[in-house]
């Protein structure tokens, strides 16, 4: 799986008058009407506790130069909004100069191995002029646009 490309998502939620969040690449549009997303959290993540009580959580999609914000959310969980440029928007705790924002409330989850796929009904999306970050091979970038003529029509 380590080949497969994927965006770089903070996913955040808001309890007891702190930010809590982690980083996630498994974020995948669902369903455009309803507009729905997925995401996976780790079983052994307090955030999952978090998101289930609160039936809330953010999506921050990262931009390009923000991949120490990437590697800050995955280490230790005391660090991670430390240095971060954030907001509560919606009630949920939105970095700031990401490539895109969603507030969304579970619709649904279930256990699936070792994480649980949530379902999340999108209530707000916004975009920011950023290029998107991506994951591959342990390694962040971005994906390059192929000019118009190279581009493939399905």
């Amino acid at each position: 799986m380590a080949r497969v490309t994927g965006p770089v998502v903070v996913i955040t939620a808001y309890e007891n008058d702190a930010p809590h969040g982690t980083t996630v690449s498994s974020l995948a549009s669902l369903s455009l009407n309803p507009a729905m997303i997925s995401v996976a959290l780790d079983n052994a993540s307090s955030l999952l506790g978090i998101v289930r009580r609160t039936k809330t959580f953010g999506v921050n999609i990262l931009a390009v130069d923000q991949y120490d914000c990437a590697a800050r959310f995955a280490g230790p969980r005391q660090h991670r909004f430390t240095g971060t440029e954030w907001e509560v928007c919606g009630g949920l705790p939105r970095l700031t100069g990401t490539s895109a924002w969603l507030e969304c409330a579970i619709a649904r989850d279930f256990t699936a191995g070792d994480h649980t796929l949530i379902l999340g009904d999108v209530a707000v999306c916004s975009i920011g002029e950023n290029a998107p970050l991506a994951y591959s091979q342990r390694n962040y970038g971005a994906l390059g646009i192929l000019p118009s003529s190279r581009a493939i029509s399905l």
